[in-house]
């Protein structure tokens, strides 16, 4: 009877990979850069070498984000027209540009923390493969014809329509 000797896959801290990424470091290390720029991850960590190529959060982040910011901006403006009497234009000037800016600081800590819980769970997202270029026949000048087959003209009258026999 055959005996296939395997050893377990190492145990990853789901909570520390999430903070570290939280802190845009790397999920395994904690030392080394997540990001090579605003929100591009690196594909290596420089520190340990972990592979970070493979991880995609895609659009997850940028719905976390829109979902605190939303919920936060609505809090706060019932919070203020239950309390106080504010002119609109009030609304307009502070809570607009905080709409705006809220979700693009909170952006890179949220996706460093989905890249983390993806590497703690070893969800590598979509792997980059090389796909072999699709070889397609040359066209002969019959292909490039629109109905290269046989035609068919239908007159009618002054009106003839070329139709193609299939």
């Amino acid at each position: 009877m055959p005996v296939s000797v395997s050893s377990p896959a190492e145990q990853r801290d789901v909570g520390r990979a999430i903070w570290n990424g939280t802190r845009l470091r790397c999920p395994h290390c904690g030392q080394g850069h997540l990001f090579r720029s605003y929100l591009k991850v690196s594909d290596h960590c420089e520190v340990c070498g972990e592979e970070f190529f493979h991880h995609r959060a895609d659009d997850f982040p940028p719905y976390i984000a829109i979902f605190i910011t939303g919920h936060l901006i609505v809090g706060l403006l019932l919070e203020l027209q239950f309390h106080f009497e504010i002119a609109p234009w009030i609304y307009l000037a502070t809570l607009v540009p905080l709409a705006l800016i809220l979700p693009l600081v909170m952006l890179p800590s949220i996706k460093g923390a989905v890249v983390g819980l993806q590497w703690a769970t070893r969800m590598m997202g979509s792997i980059r493969r090389t796909v072999p270029p699709v070889r397609r026949r040359p066209r002969s000048a019959l292909d490039s014809r629109p109905f290269a087959g046989r035609r068919t003209t239908l007159t009618i009258g002054r009106k003839s329509v070329v139709c193609a026999q299939i």
